[in-house]
């Protein structure tokens, strides 16, 4: 890593699909994608298998890119309850990867994320999309979009969260 930079995670939590996203940001505020995409559990597996699964693949994620905060995005269930248990669940192993590796976790609403981003808390998934990758200079659209909420929740954790203030320990709230 290049000096006076720092690496972000950034999680949309899920059992199925957990999206992650990783940037690297700069002094001024500068930011680029080093990496985003899923990690997916297969659906006829065991809800223990799928969790065992999510950790590991975190844990590697950790690993190779040693970031200085993991953003995760807060549960927000409005339409469907059925999935929260298991999205509080994949949340529970976001959390524990994270506190196994010392690193602090910033959680963040849907609505701030998408503030942070677009300038307006209930922007569309496409607004979001296209203002992630307007920030990150990226060629394409961040797909899918639980790989672009991610990206989204670690842009979110650099705008609001400057490197110093993590690495003092301070609450966020």
């Amino acid at each position: 890593m290049l000096p006076n930079t720092s690496v972000i995670l950034g999680i949309d939590p899920g059992t199925a699909t957990t999206g992650f996203g990783v940037i690297c940001q700069t002094t001024g505020s500068k930011f680029s994608c080093l990496s985003y995409g899923c990690i997916e559990t297969p659906k006829g597996m065991g809800a223990g298998d799928r969790l065992l699964m999510l950790e590991r693949d975190l844990r590697l994620l950790l690993k190779k890119w040693k970031p200085r905060a993991v953003a995760v995005e807060k549960l927000f269930f409005l339409k469907n309850l059925k999935t929260a248990m298991p999205v509080s669940e994949a949340r529970g192993v976001i959390l524990l990867s994270a506190a196994r590796h010392n690193i602090p976790v910033v959680e963040f609403t849907p609505l701030q994320i998408k503030s942070v981003i677009s300038g307006y808390g209930k922007a569309d998934k496409k607004q979001v999309q296209r203002m992630v990758q307007q920030i990150l200079r990226l060629q394409e659209l961040p797909k899918p979009d639980d790989a672009a909420d991610a990206l989204g929740a670690a842009l979110a954790c650099g705008f609001l969260s400057p490197p110093s203030h993590l690495d003092t320990g301070r609450d966020l709230k």
